[in-house]
C-alpha cells in the first residue's frame, strides 16, 4: 500500500510509554490517524469497573491472551522471539500493573509501534479485536465524535436545586450555590408557609403532587413557584449560554413543568422533561434517563443522511463499493459514510493508479479499507456511522457513502 500515513520521526511522537490512564479525545484521533509504521498493533478489550471480574483479574489475563495471539502471528513474520518480546514489553508492563487494572471503566484501546505506546480507558464497552498493520485500527472510536453530545440537567424541588453538565458517558454536578436560591423559601421568604402554601406528595404516587392552597390562594400559590423558577433561570443564564446549543432537560414532577417552561428564557430547554421525583434517582439513572430522552435529538443528523441516502438511491450522490468510496475520501467528497460493524474489507489501495486490491485477512500486516475510509472522512469533517447491519441505509453492502455536491 502506498504511504498514505506518515510521520518523519516516530519517536517525535512519543519516545516511552505514557503512565496516565488516558481518556481519548478528538485530537487523539488525529495524532494515532498521522502514524504509520512497518508495524502498528491496535487491541480493543471490553473491561470492568467493580466485581469479580477486577478481583481475579480478568481483564489483564484477557489482554496477555491478545498479546500471546500478536506473538503468535509475528513470529510467522519472521521476527526471533527477543525482538518480539523487546516489541512488546510495554503492553507486558502494563499487564502486570495492578493498579491500573483497579481503576477501568467499560473498555480499553492500546495501540502500539516501535518507539510508541497509548492506552485509553473508554467509557463504552467494546468487542475484542487485535488488529496489525501498517497504521491503527481507529474505526471503533471515530463515531464517538460525530456529534458534540453535551447537554444539561437541571433537576428541580422546592427544597433542593442541582444542575448538571453531562455527554453521551458521563454526568458532573456542578455547584450553582452562588447563583440560584436552593429553596423556595429563599425567594420568597420564610412566611410562605402562612401564605397557605404546602406541597404534598400523594401517597403511593411519587412521581406526582398537587398544590393545596385556600381558595383563591392557589394562584398566589404557583406565583411563588413561578418567581422561584424565574431566579433559577436567570442564576444558569450565564452557564448555558457558554453552549447554548446544549439541550436543558428538567427533571421534576409533571405539575412544575409548565411552570418552569413559562419561567424559562433558555433557547434550548428540551421540550419533554424527566417525570421523576429527583430525590428517587441516582446521578447515574439520571444521567440513563435523560440519554434516553435525548436519543432522537442526538439522531437527527443521522437520521436525516439516511433519508438523503435512500433519496439518491442510484444516482452519483451515494455509493456502496469501495473502488468509488476510497477516491471519494480522499478527495474530501464524503459528506457521511455507513459501515457495516460486523464486517470488514482488507486489502490495499493504491491512489497513484486508483487501485484496489483485496487480501486475504488472515495475512500479516493487511489493511483495513473501511478503517482507512472512516479515518480519512473524519479528517476532513464527515460523519461516520458504525451501524448494526440493520441500521445500514443499504442492508446489502458493508459500505455506503453520501457525497457532498
Amino acid at each position: 500500500m502506498t504511504n498514505l500515513f506518515f510521520v518523519d520521526d516516530i519517536s517525535s511522537c512519543l519516545t516511552k510509554a505514557d503512565e496516565t490512564m488516558s481518556m481519548i479525545t478528538k485530537q487523539d484521533i488525529m495524532d494515532l490517524s498521522k502514524v504509520q509504521n512497518e508495524r502498528c498493533v491496535s487491541i480493543f478489550i471490553p473491561t470492568h469497573r467493580v466485581g469479580e471480574e477486577t478481583l481475579k483479574g480478568t481483564d489483564a489475563i484477557n489482554l496477555k491472551n491478545h498479546v500471546k495471539v500478536i506473538k503468535k502471528n509475528l513470529k510467522e513474520e519472521g521476527l526471533d522471539e527477543r525482538e518480539i518480546d523487546k516489541f512488546l514489553n510495554p503492553i507486558t508492563e502494563l499487564i502486570n500493573d495492578s493498579s491500573f487494572w483497579r481503576h477501568q471503566k467499560e473498555g480499553l484501546a492500546v495501540f502500539l509501534s516501535d518507539g510508541f505506546f497509548k492506552k485509553y480507558i473508554l467509557p463504552f464497552t467494546v468487542d475484542e479485536y487485535t488488529y496489525i498493520s501498517k497504521e491503527f485500527y481507529l474505526k471503533p472510536l471515530i463515531p464517538l465524535f460525530n456529534t458534540e453530545e453535551s447537554f444539561h440537567i437541571l433537576t428541580l424541588k422546592l427544597d433542593e436545586v442541582k444542575f448538571y453538565e453531562a455527554d453521551k458517558f458521563s454526568i458532573t454536578e456542578k455547584d450553582i450555590n452562588d447563583l440560584v436560591p436552593s429553596r423556595l423559601e429563599d425567594t420568597v421568604g420564610y412566611d410562605y408557609e402562612q401564605k397557605s402554601f404546602q406541597f404534598r406528595s400523594e401517597q403511593g404516587r411519587k412521581s406526582e403532587g398537587m398544590f393545596h392552597g385556600h381558595g383563591d390562594n392557589e394562584g398566589d400559590t404557583k406565583s411563588e413557584v413561578f418567581r422561584f423558577f424565574r431566579e433559577i433561570d436567570k442564576g444558569l443564564s450565564p452557564i448555558l449560554n457558554q453552549n447554548s446549543k446544549a439541550p436543558l432537560v428538567i427533571c421534576c414532577q409533571d405539575h412544575y413543568c409548565p411552570i418552569y417552561k413559562e419561567a424559562n428564557t433558555y433557547s434550548n430547554l428540551y421540550p419533554q422533561h424527566l417525570r421523576s421525583n429527583p430525590a428517587d434517582l441516582s446521578d447515574q439513572e439520571l444521567h440513563k434517563k435523560a440519554s434516553e430522552l435525548l436519543e432522537p435529538f442526538f439522531n437527527k443528523g443521522r437520521t436525516a443522511r439516511i433519508e438523503r441516502y435512500l433519496d439518491s438511491l442510484s444516482t452519483s450522490k451515494t455509493s456502496n463499493s469501495i473502488e468509488e468510496i476510497l477516491p471519494a475520501t480522499l478527495a474530501g467528497r464524503v459528506d457521511a459514510l455507513f459501515i457495516n460493524k460486523d464486517s470488514d474489507l482488507f486489502g490495499t489501495y493504491d491512489a497513484a493508479r486508483d487501485k484496489v486490491s483485496f487480501k486475504n485477512v488472515n495475512s500479516v500486516p493487511t489493511t483495513s479499507l473501511t478503517n482507512f475510509a472512516a479515518i480519512k472522512v473524519f479528517e476532513q469533517g464527515g460523519k461516520v456511522y458504525i451501524s448494526e447491519p440493520d441500521d445500514m441505509p443499504d442492508k446489502s453492502s458493508e459500505i455506503s457513502a453520501l457525497f457532498r455536491y
